[in-house]
């Protein structure tokens, strides 16, 4: 079995050493990149794509273009450091050399991969699927240049500049909003869709497998011209000049996209002085602040994770214009004056108060004619809804939805068995309870291996989430396919802030459809949903038995993420005599499955008839009105029965 250490320096992409020039079309991934060579303080780069984009060979070339290092072995090349997805935080950072202490007697610190990556490159391949504790650390490092620990009776410090790199499919889950904003820059890919520009693709990787060192060699002599235009750009970049009217600009353009913070202001300028150091220049233009600005700000805008990301080369152009006359007009306008003493005091409330700037259902059980089809309409008002929580206690993939055992969690007790770290108390207790037996009468406490107790943690665990969507005729009534629509979408970022990994099935017509396998994309799940088509009958059997099928497969897969079916629906299972009957047989097989679940029952009007109450029943689930999902109508936590 290969280990984290194994892996750290072993690229496994067939294309390593695969020149840096001879990269076909990501010209902004490219230029992202020498960027961030020219000055690591840009942050780093988040590469975002689909797959088979070459998006791996691209930042494994890159290492070859960095200027060699200089430490106490004289010169040597600049490494790339790849972190694994299941890296510990102690290889990550650093630990304690037990191997040191047991042989000499003395405190001794190991570096970890931050510290191998001094100078080179730390490449994050899938860094959506690393756990987020982890991305800070390597975020603060890139961000200070320095790593600071605090831990098992150690205070180390050292220098960690490096070139951070992360890259991620959409698909497979995006990054929280503020992990997004710390990654200095980002860059979205995609194979061209021009053929020429595959045809060359495809022929450059044959003639690289074919004969890599010819291949490489023919483009030794441009890589050459790219390293050293790099290091001529990092002498240069101290003597850059960002004058006034650039720095205007530059916050102009921040807050016209509206970005929190002030994070993005830093990183334009240094990214845009980095521009200007690469093309030559001695001083920032507003060109270099544009192309600044398109690498910067579009993930910054992400503010809900239903967004889409990317920045609209319309609306960039607008706010550079008005940036231009901002500017205009500051350059005409005198220096404002000081106020005097006399005009210092504070506004009275009614001077502040004066201030403009301050602050008919067709649908039925026996079935009948089913409306005429029709696009789901927007989505209604969201909300923040209550917490679905799976019974018990798991041992699935960390997140914020149902208890869970935990590495990282609070030490809930002790056990004789191997934890979680050392059980401090639980291991003094079970050896005071031997000290007689030992022969202790005074002095220290003797200890033994038997008395060592490990330390038993909970935290909580992401769930898959199983959304069972009723789009059937009933449904669609009275507009009421509007609030259900609006309460899927609030579940649906709930699962995304819970770190879920979520599926959605359509009941409508005839059959159930999956219109998304299991994923961690929350927004794919939000823009399949507002594709949804409504009418006809709803085969709810059908739905409980695709949602088995679906969670029974993802046990094979990952068999420690348990599952939980969310059905939102009237309960009206139209589709014949029988329909109704079949829906309480599927459901109790799906009971039957260990699988837990929730209906939320979107029945409304003065007459009531109940089924979703009755259906939740044979589930052995839980149960909750539409109207009394949102956390802040009812307080609580709904939790769906085992």
């Amino acid at each position: 079995m290969r280990t984290n250490r194994d892996v750290d320096q072993s690229p496994r992409d067939s294309l390593t050493g695969f020149p840096f020039s001879a990269v076909v079309g990501q010209d902004q991934l490219r230029l992202a990149l020498v960027l961030c060579a020219v000055h690591p303080g840009i942050g780093g780069v988040l590469v975002r794509g689909e797959k088979g984009t070459a998006k791996s060979t691209v930042v494994r070339a890159l290492t070859t273009l960095l200027p060699a290092v200089r430490d106490e072995n004289g010169p040597r090349p600049a490494r790339l450091v790849e972190l694994p997805v299941g890296a510990t935080e102690d290889r990550v950072v650093g630990s304690l050399d037990l191997e040191k202490v047991l042989r000499d007697g003395e405190g001794a610190f190991r570096p970890g991969l931050l510290s191998a990556a001094h100078q080179g490159v730390l490449y994050v391949d899938e860094v959506n699927l690393l756990h987020d504790h982890l991305v800070d650390v390597l975020l603060d490092a890139a961000a200070m240049g320095r790593v600071h620990i605090e831990r098992d009776g150690i205070s180390h410090s050292h220098p960690a500049r490096f070139v951070l790199v992360g890259t991620m499919n959409p698909e497979e889950g995006e990054l929280r909003p503020q992990l997004l904003d710390r990654f200095g820059l980002a860059v979205d890919v995609a194979a061209s869709r021009d053929v020429v520009v595959r045809m060359e693709v495809v022929r450059r990787r044959l003639d690289f497998e074919r004969d890599p060192q010819t291949f490489a060699a023919r483009y030794a002599e441009q890589d050459h011209a790219l390293a050293t235009a790099i290091l001529e750009a990092r002498n240069r970049l101290d003597s850059v000049q960002l004058d006034d009217t650039e720095l205007r600009r530059i916050a102009f353009l921040c807050a016209s996209f509206d970005v929190d913070g002030m994070r993005a202001d830093l990183v334009l300028a240094r990214t845009a002085t980095a521009h200007a150091a690469w093309r030559g220049a001695d001083a920032v233009t507003a060109e270099d602040v544009r192309v600044a600005a398109e690498l910067t700000l579009p993930h910054r805008r992400r503010r809900d994770p239903f967004d889409e990301p990317g920045l609209d080369q319309n609306q960039l152009d607008e706010a550079l214009r008005q940036a231009d006359e901002d500017t205009r007009a500051a350059a005409d306008e005198p220096p404002a004056e000081a106020p005097s003493s006399e005009d210092s005091s504070e506004p009275t409330a009614g001077e502040a108060a004066e201030d403009p700037d301050g602050p008919d259902d067709p649908g039925g059980p026996g079935g009948g004619a089913p409306p005429p089809e029709r696009p789901a309409g927007p989505a209604g008002s969201q909300f923040t809804t209550k917490l679905l929580e799976i019974p018990g206690v798991g041992e699935g993939a960390p997140g914020r939805r149902s208890r869970s055992r935990s590495s990282r969690g609070r030490a809930v007790r002790a056990a004789s068995e191997q934890g979680h770290g050392l059980h401090l108390v639980g291991t003094l207790f079970a050896a005071a309870e031997r000290q007689a037996a030992r022969g202790r009468t005074a002095g220290r406490m003797i200890l033994d291996s038997a008395d060592l107790r490990g330390a038993v943690r909970e935290g909580r665990e992401g769930n898959l989430v199983v959304f069972v969507v009723d789009a059937s005729g009933s449904m669609a009534a009275r507009d009421r396919l509007s609030a259900v629509t609006g309460a899927v979408v609030s579940l649906l970022r709930d699962a995304y802030q819970r770190r879920d990994k979520v599926a959605v099935i359509t009941v409508r017509g005839r059959d159930a459809e999956l219109v998304l396998p299991p994923t961690s994309s929350v927004d794919i799940a939000v823009r399949r949903l507002r594709g949804m088509r409504t009418g006809g009958k709803s085969p709810l059997a059908e739905g409980f038995l695709r949602a088995r099928q679906v969670v029974l497969r993802e046990r094979l897969r990952d068999p420690q993420r348990r599952a939980l079916v969310v059905t939102l629906t009237d309960g009206r299972a139209t589709g014949g005599k029988d329909a109704l009957h079949r829906a309480r047989v599927a459901a109790g097989l799906l009971a039957d499955s260990a699988v837990a679940s929730v209906v939320v029952d979107c029945e409304t009007g003065m007459v009531r008839l109940g089924l979703a109450a009755e259906l939740a029943r044979h589930l052995r689930g839980g149960y909750v009105r539409l109207g009394e999902l949102s956390a802040q109508h009812v307080a609580g936590v709904v939790r769906a029965a085992a």
